[in-house]
């Protein structure tokens, strides 16, 4: 098996980046609601899921989780999300791609795991709310005091490594979940 990343490795990321990113953006428009808000480290993990192990048949070079990985933390960057979800991105997913790489690129097992560890990233866009609330909410004014007064009732601090476990186990669970949507695929990927 060649190591290098070729031209058609990076096609496959940056197509299976935007349907993720797709699929993320979808959800997070649930977010105007503020318990949606809260949800969003769960059901986006678990939607995110399909595409993401879809995106596992085709990784089988070392670096096409990472580099997914960054990208979305650019993408949150860039969507004024802050730079928590690209720090985040870098030091989880370094994990995930050691586990599946340590998996071989075949197995199951380790493509859920990685997907669970994938979707930390997510919880990136999160530690603002805990450690500089009045700076997130300044930046969006438009949603009304209501909206900040619902959401931060529902985030005390002691949410945040609540959160983080379950963007954890729903990324597991969306793993699980695409796995099985996706059998087809795993048996001609040659992952069992």
């Amino acid at each position: 098996m060649e190591k290098k990343l070729q031209g058609k490795d990076l096609m496959n990321m940056g197509i299976y980046t935007a349907i993720y990113f797709f699929v993320t953006f979808l959800v997070a428009m649930l977010g105007f609601i503020p318990i949606f808000m809260v949800l969003m480290v769960i059901i986006a993990p678990l939607i995110g899921g399909i595409p993401f192990m879809l995106f596992l048949t085709k990784v089988k070079k070392p670096g096409m989780i990472f580099i997914m990985s960054v990208i979305m933390g650019l993408l949150m960057l860039l969507t004024g999300m802050g730079y928590w979800p690209l720090i985040i991105s870098i030091i989880t997913d370094v994990a995930a791609e050691l586990i599946y790489k340590a998996g071989q690129y075949k197995s199951a097992k380790s493509a859920v795991l990685a997907a669970g560890i994938f979707s930390l990233w997510m919880w990136g866009n999160y530690l603002p709310l805990f450690f500089n609330p009045d700076q997130y909410f300044a930046s969006r004014q438009s949603f009304g005091q209501g909206y900040v007064d619902s959401l931060t009732s529902m985030l005390p601090t002691w949410m945040c490594p609540v959160l983080l476990i379950f963007c954890f186990l729903s990324g597991m669970a969306g793993g699980l979940f695409g796995k099985k949507m996706l059998k087809k695929h795993f048996k001609k990927a040659g992952i069992a």
